[in-house]
């Protein structure tokens, strides 16, 4: 795809302090990709983080701090629009008009509500039960025709996908919405945690330990891949072999997207090597692709002006783009504006 053409990739980030490791590798590394290629939206979903409560001066430096780690990682704000999502209030004014569309059993089939609220489902906040509907709106509001998922985010554009074809059908507009693709990455699954293979790596774990931060020093990231789990097998020769050993599998996963390998290459490297010599390599190699990284971040958020400066700028395109969506979802619908 090129960029002239009409392809247009929207995808966001939550504002959750300081990025990790899978937060590059899972996205953001793929987002600088697709600028190359194609017309790209990069949002700090704001919106979305305060389906649970948010410290309000956090969430102000959060969200500054996810655009210094998008711009730092080599996001171009000249290339893509990058922006915080609640500068544009067509996101949830479409929200509000996608909740009308969308059903209720959609809703109750949405499995990350039942994974986030857990036990407290009572208590837990309308804004999280309805937030795929925000998540559709994000995508739609742009007529976005791409967006990058991982393997959990497949249920969402699936909504999207959905509620794009009701709200076509329903108000026979034709075809208003394009229905988005997926692009997914088929190098690399999810980045896991270091100190459990069978979870996904996240902020939230209480153990530092459990991910790389891209603002970590080498100190940090050399302990941390020195402390990460792993068996007493050495490194096998065949994928299948990696099936049953979850950290393992995951270590491999991170060293062979890091040096652009795939892991049957990396294997045919590595088979036969105990953990320990595996780690100092790929501690080298991740040392040598986030300290710099690390050390911009650090930099830009030293620089508040400028980064509300890239924001600004990104919200102005994405409000023009925005504002004229917005104005025909109103007319199909039969708001007077």
């Amino acid at each position: 795809m090129n960029k002239n053409s009409k392809s247009v990739v929207f995808s966001g980030v939550q504002p959750t302090g300081n990025l990790h490791l899978g937060n590059y590798l899972g996205a953001i590394k793929n987002f600088v990709d697709l600028q190359k290629k194609m017309e790209c939206i990069y949002c700090v979903v704001d919106l979305h983080a305060i389906t649970v409560f948010q410290d309000p001066k956090e969430l102000k430096k959060n969200i500054l701090d996810t655009t210094a780690g998008f711009v730092a990682c080599g996001l171009d704000f000249k290339k893509s629009i990058i922006f915080n999502q609640s500068s544009v209030s067509g996101h949830a004014e479409l929200a509000w008009i996608l909740n009308c569309v969308s059903r209720v059993g959609w809703m109750n089939r949405m499995t990350q509500f039942k994974e986030k609220a857990g036990k407290n489902k009572e208590n837990a906040s309308v804004g999280l039960y309805v937030y795929p509907n925000l998540m559709a709106a994000d995508i739609l509001l742009y007529k976005a025709t791409h967006v990058p998922v991982g393997d959990d985010q497949k249920q969402h554009l699936e909504l999207a996908r959905d509620i794009a074809q009701k709200f076509n059908n329903d108000f026979k507009s034709n075809n208003f919405f394009p229905i988005p693709e997926p692009l997914i990455q088929k190098k690399l699954s999810r980045v896991m945690s270091l100190r459990d293979g069978t979870k996904k790596m996240s902020k939230s774990e209480e153990s530092d330990y459990s991910r790389i931060d891209l603002q970590d020093t080498e100190d940090e990231i050399t302990k941390k891949i020195k402390k990460a789990k792993t068996d007493s097998s050495p490194i096998p020769s065949k994928v299948d072999d990696l099936k049953n050993r979850p950290e393992a599998l995951n270590l491999i996963n991170i060293y062979s997207f890091i040096t652009n390998k795939t892991i049957e290459k990396t294997l045919e490297g590595m088979a036969g090597k105990d953990f320990s010599k595996f780690k100092n390599e790929l501690s080298d190699v991740l040392v040598a692709t986030i300290c710099p990284i690390g050390k911009k971040i650090k930099e830009l958020k030293n620089d508040n002006k400028y980064l509300l400066e890239i924001l600004q700028e990104g919200t102005d395109k994405a409000n023009a783009i925005a504002k004229k969506n917005i104005d025909k979802i109103k007319e199909i619908v039969g708001f007077i504006s």
